[in-house]
């Protein structure tokens, strides 16, 4: 018997096990509990959403119990746009109220999480994805049905989220816990080395580094002309000459790459939506030079749907991987590897590519992604 015929003798006998087997009522109730809890928890995210981009957490957390119209006043917004917010905050128990005085205020407790001034620990910056995601639904819909992907030019705000994303994960962390990760790495920027970004969106990661070692030169580079240009414009008004950004399709890396060209190459988050991750991470191979290192941060997480149960935000990781960083690779004709492509899957493709060592590291902060660090 073949694999194929097997599996589908084993699937046929789950399937009238699972036919053949009493309704278990209480199961039943606990799911459509479990449902009602998420179609809530949906709504909120974009309430959540709202919430930071308007400024009303910030604003709610400056201020004593309030009333609606003196919390619009400060926070220059709608009133009656502010007062249907605050209903869903209350009853999402976000925010409290108190009905007898008609006021509302953000407990500290909460403000703990969903204000800027609490970063890098705003949750709220994440409850974004979720509103982006939702925009391109019938265009996932169609994909489903038709095959293909979605490409970038779809996401109107998606680069802006992910700059805002990374300004809380890795800007905070970079020069005090990633790049130590490699030995030595700190005291070769002081000094001065070429430094490559790939798929660099908006650059901040770059930007720090340009800023924090002017003895290096850094240069980056990502698909989206629109994120280059918002990058170069940001290098040019900061007086950052060691910085340069390129509009750039790294599907040909592998044969484009100047070859030893590069002490330091990283990606921040952008190998797994790339059209064709082997020919980039063979171009990366390529372009490092002798005695040059990859720093690699990507998503935390098994390559196996088995090995995710227990992740804390596993859910999350496989929407946002299938409603933009699966599709906009596949839209490229690509590859489309997903974000939880897994340990498995990257260990496997960065040694494939040539690199002989690859460690793999955690930090305590960050709960999301893992750091590779591979050398030829």
């Amino acid at each position: 018997m073949s694999a194929l015929a097997q599996l589908e003798v084993v699937a046929a006998a789950q399937l009238d096990a699972s036919v053949g087997a009493p309704f278990d009522a209480d199961k039943s109730a606990a799911f459509e509990g479990k449902l009602v809890e998420i179609m809530n928890g949906g709504a909120l995210c974009l309430m959540i959403s709202l919430g930071h981009r308007s400024g009303l957490f910030d604003t709610l957390a400056e201020l004593p119990p309030s009333g609606v119209t003196e919390i619009a006043l400060r926070a220059k917004l709608n009133e009656r746009y502010v007062r249907e917010w605050l209903g869903a905050m209350t009853v999402g128990g976000i925010v409290e109220h108190d009905a007898a005085a008609e006021t509302y205020w953000l407990p500290a407790e909460h403000a703990a999480y969903v204000t800027r001034a609490a970063a890098p620990e705003n949750l709220a910056v994440f409850a974004q994805y979720v509103a982006i995601m939702g925009s391109v639904e019938d265009d996932i819909l169609a994909c489903f049905r038709n095959g293909g992907g979605v490409p970038y030019e779809r996401y109107t705000r998606f680069h802006e989220v992910m700059a805002e994303d990374s300004g809380q994960s890795v800007l905070p962390a970079l020069t005090e816990h990633i790049l130590p990760l490699v030995p030595g790495l700190l005291a070769r920027l002081e000094d001065g080395i070429r430094v490559l970004d790939v798929g660099c969106g908006r650059g901040r990661a770059l930007h720090l580094m340009a800023q924090t070692f002017p003895n290096s030169t850094f240069v980056g580079y990502d698909l989206s002309a629109e994120a280059i240009a918002y990058a170069n414009q940001q290098a040019a008004k900061d007086g950052l000459t060691n910085l340069t950004f390129e509009a750039r399709d790294l599907s040909d890396f592998d044969r484009t790459a100047e070859a030893g060209v590069f002490d330091l190459v990283t990606t921040f988050d952008a190998v797994h939506d790339q059209a064709k991750p082997r020919a980039v991470v063979m171009g990366i191979r390529r372009s490092l030079a002798p005695g040059g290192v990859y720093l690699c941060q990507d998503i935390n997480g098994s390559s196996h749907h088995h090995g995710n149960l227990d992740h804390p935000i596993g859910a999350l990781l496989y929407t946002i991987s299938c409603m933009h960083c699966m599709t906009v690779s596949l839209a490229q004709g690509g590859d489309g590897l997903g974000a939880m492509w897994g340990r498995e899957v990257a260990e496997q493709l960065f040694q494939e590519c040539g690199f002989g060592s690859v460690e793999v590291n955690e930090l305590p902060h960050d709960v999301q992604n893992c750091y590779y660090v591979c050398r030829p």
